[in-house]
């Protein structure tokens, strides 16, 4: 049977990770030596000779698992320092990850090598059988604790409905799949100021005072008007349109425009296809923002 790889799955952009985000690398790098050091004291999962030690088998471990943390903590260090000045970009791909992660792990199977000669006394240290040994196991090794943590961060993430986790899938849906037609009348407080309006252009609401920002798109071609009007006052007017969403204090938003959901736990921020605007979502509305959006799409899509 053919062996099959998801090649666009690979290459596709996603959202640089958190975990190797500079205000986060000293955690993910703790994360690393912590886990390695109490895995390595419990299991003892490569073979060890006692008579050939230098030192405590305790030390020996706490050294193995320093190494990775610091080559993770320097070379991510140093990666996002070459990122921000090279790319300007945020973007990321799976492959990308594998790849950086691949060379940790080459990086630090050659540290083990290294480092033989202070904890073992063998005369053959400097072998290439041992040089192979180590950066071997270091790979069955670190690729056993890469996945490991990615499903726990999967987890975590999970429980707190990050977008990383939540498969956002483009709802793309047109006003003419609801029971209400795309054009709107708006009554506002003063009757010269009433308006008239295309649902369907509509992407997001902003609230500005006793007024409010209609972003609109017609084509590739992006309008903002605005009106007076609270947007607690347009909200009510618009009930029979399930699509639009209150995610924030100060944004009503448009569920069938969202391209695309990037964020945390702290707040989510939704793009859109037609600008480069982005829209947040607080924090209190994510766990009701990911339960809307399944609703919308169960009842549209599936």
């Amino acid at each position: 049977m053919r062996f099959y790889i998801n090649k666009a799955h690979l290459i596709n952009n996603i959202d640089y990770p958190t975990r190797y985000q500079s205000e986060n690398l000293l955690k993910s790098a703790g994360i690393v030596f912590a886990i390695i050091l109490i895995f390595l004291l419990l299991f003892k999962p490569f073979g060890v000779y006692d008579p050939e030690l230098r030192m405590h088998y305790f030390f020996i471990c706490f050294l193995h698992a320093l190494s990775p943390a610091l080559i993770l903590l320097v070379y991510f260090g140093g990666l996002n320092y070459i990122r921000k000045r090279k790319y300007q970009s945020e973007n990321w791909t799976l492959f990308e990850e594998y790849l950086q992660i691949g060379v940790i792990l080459l990086l630090a199977g050659l540290s083990s090598f290294f480092m033989r000669d202070l904890i073992y006394n063998n005369t053959n240290n400097w072998s290439w059988h041992y040089l192979w040994e180590e950066i071997r196991n270091c790979f069955v090794a670190g690729i056993f604790f890469y996945f490991f943590l990615r499903l726990s961060s999967f987890y975590f993430e999970s429980k707190k409905g990050s977008p990383f986790v939540l498969q956002f899938i483009q709802l793309n849906i047109k006003s003419k799949t609801t029971d209400a037609a795309s054009k709107l009348y708006v009554n506002t407080q003063v009757k010269q100021d009433n308006f008239s309006l295309d649902i369907d252009q509509l992407l997001f609401v902003k609230a500005d005072g006793n007024y409010i920002e209609l972003t609109k798109t017609n084509g590739n071609q992006i309008t903002t008007e605005v009106k007076r009007i609270s947007l607690t006052q347009f909200e009510a007017q618009i009930t029979d349109y399930p699509n639009f969403f209150r995610c924030h204090r100060t944004y009503l938003v448009n569920m069938f425009k969202v391209e695309k959901v990037s964020g945390n736990s702290q707040g989510y921020l939704l793009s859109f296809h037609e600008t480069t605007i982005k829209v947040p979502v607080s924090r209190k509305q994510i766990e009701s923002f990911n339960n809307y959006y399944q609703q919308l799409r169960n009842k549209y899509i599936a």
